[in-house]
């Protein structure tokens, strides 16, 4: 089938590159023009695994193009999925200028039949103005249907999650776009992958089919928003059990493994740290309470979550200031840029947060992030200096900070890194290790909602290297 995709950030990118591996024909368009040039030339804009090599197969064998024209992407196009940006306004409401651009562009220049799928993150009744939007500006030449289809892509792992989703949510108000959208997604939902590793994947992990989910657009647009303020609670909520665990001497982890064992509530997203970030779940969190107060509802709940999140960088710079007393002057390391490990993207980053108040307090950074210290460079400000190692920002350092779960800080020197510090001492943002782990080394640590030990620097070294 002949799609269009019109947005190239990290939704648009990844379900444009997936759609043309499992088979269809698609066109990718953008309003930057620097970065369809960019993928002409094989340059990707975000860090995603896999995502290259998708997008040189699917180029490859010439199912996917990358066009400066969006009007004869839109003419050539069958169906038209909008995969632009929704920022909060000001006042936390999704901005949807965007969205009715494309309506407006999509008016103007299709004719005959087409389906138009929002993929944006967009407030309930969109689908609504996208379709008052089509009616008025193609004067009678364009037979529609508008349809949702939210994406559940987590940044890291999108293109495995487009593979192997939970589900595929389609909202649509006609048999005919059910219909194709069912079988635009026919290859994931049969498990039908024509080669590469996510065949081998499916294979090992043992392949289940998504659920087909389908509703009204309002309904499946509610889902998305719905499902992200959730996952957002969850984390809001480990994280203030953590702050009681702390209050009590009982351990976080403890507590939280108990609780996620339960098969109604689950482990995932119970994992206390430094608060989330990123564009989706912040983002999506405002809009979701912007528009249930249109609706008439108060959303005090969703309001506690905001509240939670927001007061971790203070919670957690109290942990330091507490170890360090004053800041300034003293040198810092930093291991981890990015809001979440997986991703170069540092939006809304906690990272960012606690990096950007050191620097205020006067203190002296050394930070390092497998993938993120490009954006970094031109998006914070001086003072921090980054290193090429995660061991290099020990040198001199009076505490390192874990402030992004990536699984390489595991791997990290860290007998190396306790002998190039001033004092050998951890503070995990992120719980990305176990008490006892780094102790080991001659560190003292410091997690979320953790016991505090007896400091180690009173025990001998037990190791050699690691």
């Amino acid at each position: 089938m002949k799609l269009c995709v019109i947005g190239t950030g990290y939704v648009g990118l990844t379900t444009g590159a997936c759609l043309a591996s499992i088979g269809h024909e698609v066109i990718c368009t953008d309003s930057d023009s620097s970065k369809i040039e960019g993928l002409q030339h094989g340059r990707l804009p975000i860090y995603e695994e896999r995502l290259p090599e998708v997008i040189a197969a699917a180029a490859g064998s010439g199912r996917l193009t990358f066009s400066h024209d969006g009007n004869a992407a839109i003419q050539a196009a069958e169906v038209i999925f909008i995969c632009v940006g929704t920022p909060p306004d000001a006042d936390g409401k999704a901005n949807l200028a965007a969205v009715e651009a494309v309506a407006r562009q999509v008016a103007h220049q299709a004719r005959g039949y087409r389906l138009v799928v929002g993929k944006s993150t967009v407030p309930v009744h969109t689908g609504e103005q996208i379709r008052r939007v089509l009616t008025t500006h193609s004067r009678g030449q364009l037979e529609f249907d508008v349809a949702s289809n939210p994406e559940f892509l987590r940044e890291g792992t999108g293109v495995y999650d487009f593979f192997h989703p939970d589900r595929i949510v389609v909202g649509c108000d006609s048999e005919r776009a059910t219909s194709r959208l069912h079988q635009i997604y026919s290859p994931v939902l049969e498990g039908k992958f024509s080669c590469g590793w996510h065949a081998k994947a499916a294979a090992q992990c043992g392949w289940k089919p998504p659920a087909w989910v389908a509703t009204s657009v309002a309904s499946a647009e509610l889902i998305k928003h719905a499902s992200n303020s959730f996952l957002s609670m969850k984390i809001s909520y480990a994280n203030a059990i953590a702050d009681i665990c702390e209050l009590a001497g009982a351990d976080s982890a403890e507590v939280l493994r108990g609780l996620g064992l339960d098969r109604r509530i689950g482990a995932d997203f119970l994992r206390p740290g430094i608060g989330f970030g990123g564009f989706c779940f912040p983002k999506d969190l405002s809009a979701f309470i912007e528009m249930s107060t249109e609706l008439g509802y108060d959303f005090q709940l969703l309001r506690e979550v905001q509240a939670i999140n927001a007061r971790r960088i203070e919670q957690f710079m109290r942990k330091v200031r507490e170890e360090l007393w004053v800041l300034q002057g003293k040198t810092i390391g930093v291991l981890g840029l990015a809001f979440k490990a997986g991703t170069d993207d540092t939006r809304l980053s906690p990272a960012y947060a606690v990096v950007r108040e050191l620097l205020r307090l006067g203190a002296r950074l050394r930070a390092y992030d497998p993938q993120a210290m490009p954006r970094a460079h031109d998006e914070l400000p001086a003072g921090v200096h980054y290193c090429e190692r995660a061991e290099d920002v020990a040198e001199g350092a009076e505490a390192v900070l874990i402030l992004t779960e990536w699984p390489d800080f595991r791997a990290a020197k860290w007998t190396e890194m306790a002998r190039r510090m001033t004092r050998p001492l951890v503070l995990d943002g992120r719980n990305l290790f176990e008490p006892g782990e780094l102790e080991q080394f001659g560190f003292e640590y410091r997690g979320i909602g953790r016991r505090s030990p007896v400091p180690p620097h009173t025990r001998p070294h037990s190791a050699t290297g690691n």
